[in-house]
């Protein structure tokens, strides 16, 4: 088959399957929300810098050595001599660690976002300016130069008797496009012959409906799951035609596997998330409160008016009350849903630490059919 005919091939193919696209499935997702393919994924970026032009709100040099050196190196690679004995108050400069984060296909010349944050002690970095800093990998090689003028969301403002006032964070912004690439990180996107697709969440399900819609709008045999969060696919070995083949399979619509039955604690700030697919067997629930209560109270003796003997003393007496509120108690039902569930718990009004207790002890009863998990 000439290379004329294959694009055609091709290009028919990718016609169908877009006129699949145009019907709506009921609670689909597109492939590109579910999965990633492996090789396509971004880089971090890190680099140390100084941020000069602050107004006095730099870093404070007795307390940040590393300033101050970094300061010195800087002007020496400039042809500025410093005496190595000097130990400058530099308060319009500060230490800062430079991150960003480096798109996958991202050539040199392309400008990317980077974020600046204080290292030392310096309260602000408003109105200051980021000087030339190299961004590296975690091989050690230099990908970006940073530099530019920072934007900082946050401000504030002080008194002359000393009472201030901040609003969000003033030691730390961001330089929209303030890195230019210098350097593209090797990609094997074009030479694979297989493209691996991982999904975001693993499931058997999602894995074998995501092969199933594939192979049935291009081809079967064109994708095999290997496990739950994995898909290999074949595509084409002309990079024109492998980029218009991912473009299609990204753009399919599946309908992803019902997520498992889990119940989350935040055991800080006592937030608990219940999942749809959580059911309860018969139980029945009383849960009730137990207040304590303790007052002091101090009483005043003394001897009488005309008594040659004794002294004034002053002599506690504690008052203890232990009142039991009123405990309701509740029957579930077999199979509870997720909206009978809350239903129940709102009708006997419990705090969010109550409701983890309960949780905790239906599922030492064995009747929470669902993964207890706290954080």
């Amino acid at each position: 088959m000439t290379f004329k005919r294959r694009l055609r091939a091709i290009t028919a193919t990718l016609m169908s399957s877009f006129m699949l696209l145009s019907t709506p499935v009921a609670l689909a997702e597109r492939i590109k929300d579910l999965a990633t393919i492996d090789g396509v994924r971004a880089n971090q970026l890190i680099g140390y810098g100084l941020v000069v032009g602050l107004d006095g709100s730099g870093d404070k040099t007795t307390q940040t050595p590393f300033t101050v050196q970094s300061v010195k190196s800087m002007l020496a690679t400039l042809g500025v001599v410093v005496n190595p004995g000097l130990n400058p108050q530099l308060k319009n400069v500060a230490a800062v660690m430079v991150t960003a984060e480096l798109p996958p296909f991202t050539k040199p010349g392309q400008s990317i976002d980077v974020t600046v944050s204080s290292l030392g002690n310096a309260q602000s970095l408003r109105g200051g300016t980021l000087l030339m800093t190299p961004l590296k990998g975690a091989d050690g090689n230099i990908y970006a130069m940073a530099q530019g003028s920072l934007v900082v969301s946050g401000f504030g403002a002080e008194g002359a008797d000393g009472s201030s006032v901040t609003v969000n964070v003033m030691n730390s912004g961001r330089i929209p496009n303030g890195a230019l690439v210098e350097r593209a990180v090797p990609s094997a996107f074009g030479d694979e012959p297989m493209l691996v697709m991982s999904l975001n969440s693993p499931d058997f399900t999602t894995a074998l409906r995501v092969a199933k819609s594939i192979n049935d709008s291009l081809g079967q045999g064109v994708a095999r799951p290997v496990d739950s969060a994995t898909i290999e696919v074949a595509a084409p070995a002309d990079l024109a035609a492998k980029v218009a083949f991912v473009s299609a399979v990204e753009n399919l619509s599946v309908q992803p596997g019902s997520a498992p039955a889990r119940v989350i604690i935040n055991s800080r700030s006592g937030t608990v998330v219940i999942g749809s697919e959580v059911r309860l067997l018969p139980a029945a629930v009383a849960h009730g409160n137990l207040t304590v209560s303790i007052a002091e109270d101090y009483q005043v003796s003394q001897p009488g008016a005309f008594a040659r003997r004794g002294n004034t003393a002053v002599t506690p007496n504690s008052d203890v009350s232990i009142e039991e509120g009123s405990g309701r108690m509740f029957y579930i039902e077999p199979g509870v849903t997720l909206k009978d569930l809350v239903a129940a718990v709102n009708k006997i009004g419990v705090a969010p630490g109550d409701l983890v207790a309960i949780l905790q002890a239906l599922e030492s009863a064995g009747a929470l059919r669902a993964e207890l998990i706290v954080i």
